[in-house]
């Protein structure tokens, strides 16, 4: 479980390619002395385990299911990327309730500057906004947001400072897949008034 406030932006060492998948090598100087084999990491929002430790870092491994759903497969050595650990018992929940289960992907079409924030326009399959209400939370490359607006076909999104200096989103970004996860709640309410709507779904 995570919250959606990044740690951390680190960076892709390497990739090599697995018979399961891919293996990333991650450098996170911030977070990696911390990190134990086994643990859970949030990397651009996907939930990942820890399955080496490198100086300065960590690698994890991506299945093939992980590559499917994600944007992960587009990361190249060089990349910056989102990170997060596991949220502790007891810890302040700032942001959202995070599984790091990414639902699908997004793609940015748009972004304009208000004052000294960013507002980015991200379009999505209805598959994911059928889950996205104005004013709700919503997980973008793992990171916790609010939606500022939505339609049918996309959402905006708005960045302030601290947030584009801490994380991977800001401007230029027009064209980039992001990772997206919607609200747990959202999608329990709909399974629980499913069976009561003859099956009928928005």
């Amino acid at each position: 479980m995570f919250t959606g406030l990044v740690e951390e932006r680190g960076s892709v060492t390497a990739r090599g390619d697995a018979e399961m998948g891919a293996r990333l090598s991650i450098a996170a100087p911030g977070i990696s002395a911390e990190l134990e084999l086994g643990e859970s990491v949030a990397v651009n929002g996907a939930c990942l385990t820890v399955v080496a430790a490198t100086a300065g870092g960590f690698e994890v491994d991506c299945v093939a299911e992980t590559l499917r759903r994600t944007a992960l497969g587009d990361l190249a050595v060089g990349d910056p990327v989102n990170l997060e650990r596991a949220l502790l018992a007891g810890a302040r929940l700032g942001g959202h309730i995070v599984q790091g289960h990414v639902d699908g992907t997004g793609t940015v079409d748009g972004e304009r500057g208000e004052g000294e924030s960013t507002i980015l326009r991200i379009s999505a399959p209805e598959t994911i906004m059928r889950y996205v209400v104005e004013k709700g939370s919503i997980t973008v490359d793992g990171v916790s947001l609010t939606v500022a607006a939505r339609d049918a076909e996309g959402f905006e999104i708005a960045l302030i400072p601290h947030t584009m200096g801490l994380t991977t989103l800001g401007p230029g970004l027009t064209g980039r897949t992001v990772n997206l996860e919607v609200d747990l709640v959202a999608k329990y309410v709909e399974s629980l008034v499913t069976p009561y709507t003859g099956g009928l779904q928005r």
